[in-house]
């Protein structure tokens, strides 16, 4: 009688290790199903790129730092800190939105640093004679 219930438990555990196995392998097909869809998404949309590749909007960014115009580098940089400073852990703040914030402002930053690239392009680009004719 022993013999023939460890068989059932046996045969029992086998059949549910091979329908768990099973579920993983259609769970891991599906994901990676999602997940080629979402980048045929990304790549179709380029506000999806700009969000996935930079992990944050410019316009997201500017709202959470408070700041219309990028122009303004000490009222970035004075909203930062102020809202850095406020959530601080140690203050009662939230980690998630100190996060958030130190995001936002490197967001800013690259977009600054970006625009000052192609400034000094543009004028690196610029023939001899045409600044000798702006002179």
């Amino acid at each position: 009688m022993a013999k023939h219930f460890a068989r059932i438990i046996v045969y029992g555990a086998q059949s549910v290790g091979r329908a768990f196995i099973k579920a993983v392998r259609q769970e891991i097909e599906a994901s990676r199903a999602a997940a080629n869809q979402h980048r045929r998404n990304v790549n179709s949309q380029s506000k999806c790129l700009d969000l996935a590749v930079k992990g944050m909007t410019l316009h997201e960014a500017q709202q959470i730092l408070n700041v219309k115009d990028l122009s303004n580098i000490e009222e970035i940089r004075g909203n930062f800190e102020h809202l850095f400073r406020v959530n601080e852990k140690t203050t009662g703040g939230s980690f998630y939105i100190q996060s958030k914030v130190f995001r936002a402002k490197e967001r800013i930053d690259r977009e600054l640093q970006n625009k000052l690239q192609e400034a000094i392009k543009e004028t690196q680009s610029v023939s001899p004679t045409a600044k000798a004719n702006r002179a």
